[in-house]
């Protein structure tokens, strides 16, 4: 640190901040979904669109931010990003019809899509690599912190105010963004963009998109029961692959091969796509676990998922000097505690407490804020200068599809395993049986009191979905198991001071 110019601080802060900004942003929308489906006239699966929409937005954009970061620099991109994005922002907080939120939704999406990679870039091209894991530690604030600030954040301004502040609160931290990005970055890297490469972008957009949509929309659909979801799986595979091949073949393609090349660039997006799965996944699962099983308001919802985020501010403690002596050790502790924390959270009942939560998810932020410094530091530790904005959108995109396909496929896990626990359960009730019925009656108290099977209906419903949530942290459990091995594929060489 003590080699840090004050340009480099300047650096830091306003890539924390804009990051901060981004996924603070992103996230929030969730916690005010139900005020703006009563405002908008919207079903509940037309209000999904508001979401959906700027995911696959900003799907489709990411692969862009290589290209536009030599075309316009760092600073116009970073500058016109935010400014695209803040913009867009307030005037989705003044939409009065459905159609409006969703189209400023989309522009919020593109705009924002080169924050993520483009921050990332800077931070790994404007310091040595003797000082990324410090770096992107402290980068790191931004980019784990701002997705469990938001929906705090959003649910705090929506109950005091309503819906439309949550859109509105952005605009003075969007300026000041702007301001920060002005005064420390450089146009670096403007002027260098080779001929774009239109073919190969729309075909990643229509594999991206259509792969964004089957899985956002698959539960919902009833997955390949649905024509709309079997066309979208058709459109992703072949797009993906005349996407490859026209990549292996182009004289100038949109990504260049010699990226996935690079060992350590290839497993690291391996690793960022499975990371991407375990970030968001308990976020899912705990909100309506704790509200419908538990009864828990919303504010304390808030802030037992808060947990995440301390963990995360208690691994920055450890990490860089952890990652300096020895990054796949480092990562594969992390991964290993958040297989220990899924374990913990599927070992919970219905009984569980308010303990039992905070300090599961306390162990899985620590566990994702130890992997994630040394993942990034080994991923883009052998990768040429001239190809960092390019695999630093690769990295983004992989960790927003994994996010995806894994939420849906634990609510898939979660709606099979409850709705087979609640056959199962049911048919241990038998009025005609006093032994089948004697537990239930000693449990749930005598036939005479109010309704007994209405009791019995509840009692099932919440077993059966506790079941579902149980086998939906196992397979969050077995994905952390599985990857952490990944950790010691990679070639490293000790990170040392410069």
């Amino acid at each position: 640190m003590r080699h840090f110019t004050l340009r480099q601080w300047l650096i830091l802060l306003t890539v924390q901040f804009a990051t901060l900004l981004f996924g603070a942003t992103m996230t929030s929308v969730a916690v005010i979904l139900p005020q703006m489906k009563g405002a908008l006239s919207a079903t509940q699966d037309q209000v999904s669109w508001i979401i959906t929409f700027n995911l696959v937005a900003t799907a489709i954009a990411t692969p862009l931010t290589g290209w536009l970061a030599s075309k316009l620099g760092w600073r116009n991109l970073m500058v016109g990003a935010i400014a695209g994005f803040t913009t867009f922002s307030v005037l989705a907080g003044t939409s009065e019809s459905l159609e409006t939120m969703l189209i400023t939704r989309v522009f919020q999406g593109l705009f924002g899509a080169p924050i993520f990679p483009l921050g990332q870039a800077i931070i790994l091209a404007s310091f040595t690599r003797a000082q990324h894991p410090f770096v992107l530690m402290a980068w790191g604030v931004g980019g784990v912190m701002g997705p469990i600030i938001g929906p705090m954040f959003g649910g705090l301004v929506a109950e005091l105010f309503n819906w439309r502040w949550a859109f509105y609160m952005i605009l003075p931290l969007g300026i000041a963004a702007i301001l920060f990005a002005i005064a420390a970055l450089s146009n670096q890297e403007k002027g260098g963009a080779q001929k774009f490469d239109y073919l190969g972008f729309i075909l990643i957009a229509v594999a991206i998109g259509a792969t964004q949509l089957m899985f956002d929309r698959g539960q919902r659909l009833d997955w390949l029961e649905s024509h709309e979801i079997q066309l979208e799986l058709l459109l992703a595979v072949v797009f993906f692959y005349l996407f490859v091949v026209h990549t292996l073949t182009a004289r100038q393609a949109l990504f260049d091969p010699a990226a996935f090349a690079d060992r350590n660039f290839a497993i690291g997006i391996t690793l960022a796509t499975i990371m991407g799965m375990l970030q968001y996944t308990p976020m899912v699962l705990f909100p309506p676990l704790l509200q419908e099983l538990r009864g828990y308001p919303d504010s304390i919802v808030g802030y037992l998922l808060g947990a995440r985020g301390v963990g995360n501010f208690l691994s920055f403690f450890i990490v860089v000097q952890f990652t300096r002596f020895n990054p796949r050790l480092c990562l594969f502790t992390g991964l290993a505690l958040q297989a220990v924390a899924g374990s913990w959270m599927a070992s919970l009942d219905i009984n569980m407490t308010t303990a039992d939560v905070f300090w599961s998810n306390i162990l899985h932020g620590i566990g994702f804020g130890t992997a994630y410094t040394p993942m990034a530091v080994l991923t883009f530790s052998t990768l040429p200068m001239r190809l960092l904005t390019q695999g630093n959108a690769v990295f983004a995109l992989l960790r927003l599809l994994g996010s995806s396909i894994f939420i849906a496929l634990t609510l898939v896990v979660y709606f099979r395993s409850s709705a087979e626990a609640s056959v199962n359960l049911s048919g241990l009730i038998d009025a005609f049986d006093p032994r089948k019925l004697s537990i239930w009656v000693s449990t749930l108290g005598a036939v005479d009191q109010p309704p007994l099977h209405l009791r019995l209906l509840t009692e099932v419903r919440q077993q059966a979905a506790m079941i579902g949530y149980i086998n939906a942290f196992y397979l969050l459990t077995l994905a952390s198991a599985l990857a952490a091995p990944l950790a010691f594929l990679f070639v490293t060489r000790k990170v040392s001071e410069a």
